[in-house]
């Protein structure tokens, strides 16, 4: 069986100043057609699907196209998307006869003149492939599903955890595919838009809450074995779109009525539970300082408004600016996006000091620039090899360790992963276990922090990924919707 392979993975924050490039791709590795065999496999949806084959001993041939995740930005420039439509459309029609198409996408992807990019991936790869090839997709559970998405996939697994396992998808998914082609299975598609949208504070599926409950619900349907797939996709709530908002994907086995009856139940709890999904835990950025440094545990400090996960520059030095105002026996561990200052602390070399404007440089309507004198630690950076969400290495260019007072600061050039793995700090020498605190640019990826078993605190630092989603400046999204609109709720 031949079947042709893309991963083309971003997820929008439109309102995001910093645009999507290629450029942003090649930060998380950007391959093409036989590089992606050797480098692209290794994790994520791709892996998974592999070891699916492998475990169901089915023969097949990887027909590769092109692999590119480029995390979370702003909008994708036209000729960024252009290019993957290019090397995947192209491919397809170039490398026929094809059995299948796996496809592994984000579903929150929006370009600056389009804002259902995943849809048109779909739709214009099923116009290469006809309609009787199947193709079956990988997304993130955060994506923004579509009905052009579903009207031309044969087949739709989204993320079954938050944190989340792409491998796990990807196995799901080509299980799923594996029984297509073998004619054990004719699937069927139904999907249910919910009018609501939700800050991220409640995303985790683990260990109790609205989310756990949704996605175990999901299992549960699981059982019926003419039930194939249940994907809750709580969309993630920066995308400014027409069709935007919450969706459940159900895949059943020849039966419409069945995966239509699915959809509309799972959609009615998470429309019930809506305001249980709005539970904030978060407090304000001093008082969560002040629980941090506290605490006689080692503690996440999660900037909520600044997470890079969900698209926002990492940039922000609200809770920098409050760790500088206190008083703390041990070092507090800080990311910050700012290539300015990483360009002068090459300049001027380790051991010497800088005084430098630090942070909020993109992100100037949430936050500001601190004045600050530092000392040059440790430089570094460069290409990193470590797992995070699905990637085996990224690229933040390169790096610089500043020491101000009680707080090291890890600069970077780009966003990267913002601090979100010990790796940002560890590449430096630096004992995480031995810190006070660090800093997460995000509200609920902990999961690479686990071994130093931390408390958790979020604040709720303004910023383009804040929890009032109310405040931020929708302007495409249909409304009603909650929790913008009274009638919706």
């Amino acid at each position: 069986m031949r079947i042709a392979i893309a991963k083309y993975g971003q997820e929008t924050n439109s309102f995001s100043r910093t645009p999507t490039t290629l450029q942003t791709f090649k930060q998380f590795g950007l391959y093409q057609r036989e590089a992606v065999l050797k480098y692209g496999m290794q994790s994520g949806p791709l892996a998974g699907f592999n070891k699916a084959c492998a475990d169901n001993d089915f023969n097949w041939t990887p027909v590769p196209l092109v692999r590119g995740w480029a995390g979370a930005s702003g909008l994708i420039t036209r000729q960024t998307h252009e290019f993957f439509v290019r090397n995947i459309c192209d491919g397809l029609a170039e490398l026929k006869p094809l059995d299948a198409v796996f496809l592994d996408l984000h579903g929150a992807a929006q370009a600056e003149h389009l804002d259902d990019c995943e849809g048109d991936v779909i739709s214009k790869c099923r116009d290469s492939v006809g309609p009787h090839v199947p193709v079956i997709v990988a997304l993130d559970h955060h994506a923004n599903v579509t009905e052009l998405m579903c009207e031309h996939a044969n087949a739709i697994v989204a993320h079954r955890t938050q944190p989340h396992d792409p491998f796990d998808t990807g196995y799901h998914a080509g299980q799923l595919l594996i029984r297509e082609l073998k004619g054990e299975v004719h699937s069927v598609m139904a999907l249910r838009k919910i009018p609501m949208l939700t800050h991220q504070e409640q995303f985790l599926t683990t260990p109790e809450g609205p989310m756990h409950e949704w996605f175990q619900l999901a299992r549960e349907y699981e059982q019926s074995p003419q039930v194939l797939s249940v994907s809750p996709c709580p969309m993630q709530p920066w995308l400014d779109i027409s069709e935007a908002g919450w969706a459940v994907i159900v895949v059943a086995d020849d039966d419409p009525t069945l995966a239509g009856s699915v959809a509309a139940e799972m959609a009615q709890f998470a429309w019930d539970n809506r305001r249980r999904f709005m539970n904030q835990q978060s407090v304000k950025p001093k008082e969560a300082v002040q629980l941090a440094i506290e605490s006689e545990r080692f503690v996440v400090l999660s900037d909520t408004g600044d997470s890079v996960f969900g698209g926002a520059p990492g940039d922000s030095t609200i809770l920098l600016q409050h760790l500088l105002e206190v008083e703390c026996q041990r070092d507090c561990l800080v990311p910050m996006v700012d290539r300015e200052v990483v360009s002068m602390s090459f300049e001027t070399g380790v051991g010497n000091r800088l005084s430098v404007e630090l942070g909020g440089k993109q992100d100037s309507t949430f936050s500001r620039p601190l004045n600050v004198e530092c000392e040059i630690l440790k430089l570094g950076g460069g290409l990193i090899e470590v797992e995070v969400i699905g990637n085996n290495s990224y690229d933040a260019g390169r790096a610089a360790l500043l020491r101000i007072g009680h707080v090291l600061v890890a600069v970077t050039e780009t966003e990267g992963i913002g601090g979100n793995h010990p790796i940002c700090y560890e590449q430096f020498g630096v004992n995480v276990s031995q810190a006070k605190l660090a800093v997460l640019k995000t509200a609920s990826n902990f999961q690479y922090y686990s071994r130093f078993d931390p408390l958790i605190v979020r604040a709720d630092t303004d910023g383009m990924t804040m929890s009032d989603v109310q405040r931020l400046p929708w302007k495409k999204l249909t409304r009603p919707i909650f929790p913008l609109d009274e009638k919706s709720s």
